[in-house]
């Protein structure tokens, strides 16, 4: 079960990749951010599940202590990168349904690439930062190396302070706070929904637009719901284990862990469900047919 995961989010998240790196039609912002999630989730599927996957098989870590270190590190960047990325795209979509007009002028193709930048150097400062400083282990040093450290073990161990600070800022601050965002986000789409309708004078371009943006924040937002849902049983249980003496067993942490793992298989999943130029794009990259000269510029749209 678990190699079948690891592969599908491999190969689920390079297809993403593949696709809005190939067709020039999916070049615009909002897939610039997606590509930077996508990129998240392969990284977590190819660096981050194998090894996972064999310390939860034979519970020892054989690639040494610095490897630990630098393991450790992608994970929390990993984590932190997605949570960025997912803030990213949830201003991208406020913007394009409750200001559509400022949507072309704010969120260029410029902007967003500072977006993805800042999103991949603060993840990898805070990864590397908390692991290799041992910020992680601040007021429970003495604890980890007396209960915890051993020799071939390789745990992402968080001290009552890190384990606090680290979750509101990783996961609930910024997952309030986009939650609030597809709030709004929804109310004004139901208002401008309700005065197309009322008016007399339609114009089908315009509908489209509004029918194509409206698509794009329904996937985002189940993404973002799909990340929160499956992360959340983690998170609580990464803020209450300190408080109760790490009394959470090692193996449920681990089936916690690989449930929000799950996250990153989904996601590409959530696109073919919602997108039919995205089934197209699949199928297109599976008959080869994207090594034909022209075939970046394909209109995926087209029924």
């Amino acid at each position: 079960m678990t190699k079948v995961m690891v592969t599908l989010t491999v190969f689920g998240n390079l297809f993403v990749i593949v696709t809005i790196i190939h067709f020039k039609q999916l070049h615009m912002p909002t897939n610039y951010l997606v590509l930077s999630l996508a990129v998240t989730d392969l990284l977590l599927g190819s660096a981050v599940m194998p090894p996972f996957m064999v310390q939860c098989i034979d519970n020892c870590w054989y690639l040494g202590p610095v490897l630990c270190k630098v393991y450790n590190s992608i994970v929390i960047m990993v984590c932190t990168a997605s949570i960025l990325n997912l803030s990213f795209i949830s201003i991208d979509r406020y913007y394009a349904v409750c200001h559509p007009l400022q949507y072309q002028t704010k969120i260029t193709p410029f902007v967003t690439g500072i977006m993805i930048f800042i999103c991949w150097i603060v993840s990898a400062a805070v990864g590397f930062v908390i692991i290799f400083l041992e910020i992680n282990l601040i007021g429970a040093e003495d604890f980890y190396y007396e209960h915890v450290a051993c020799e071939g073990g390789c745990v992402l161990f968080q001290s009552t302070t890190s384990s606090t600070s680290s979750s509101l800022l990783s996961f609930y601050f910024p997952g309030i706070v986009m939650l609030s965002i597809y709030m709004k986000i929804f109310h004004v789409a139901q208002k401008q929904a309700k005065s197309i309708q009322d008016s007399k004078c339609k114009n089908s371009t315009q509908s489209i637009i509004k029918k194509e943006e409206k698509k794009a924040t329904k996937t985002l937002a189940t993404i973002l719901g799909v990340f929160l849902s499956l992360w959340m049983p983690f998170f609580i249980c990464n803020v209450m284990n300190p408080y109760i003496g790490y009394a959470i067993p090692p193996g449920f942490f681990f089936t916690l862990a690989w449930i929000g793992y799950m996250n990153s298989t989904v996601n590409p999943i959530v696109y073919a469900f919602f997108y039919a130029w995205f089934r197209k794009a699949f199928r297109m990259v599976l008959s080869g047919k994207i090594f034909q000269p022209g075939s970046s510029r394909t209109n995926l749209f087209s029924h």
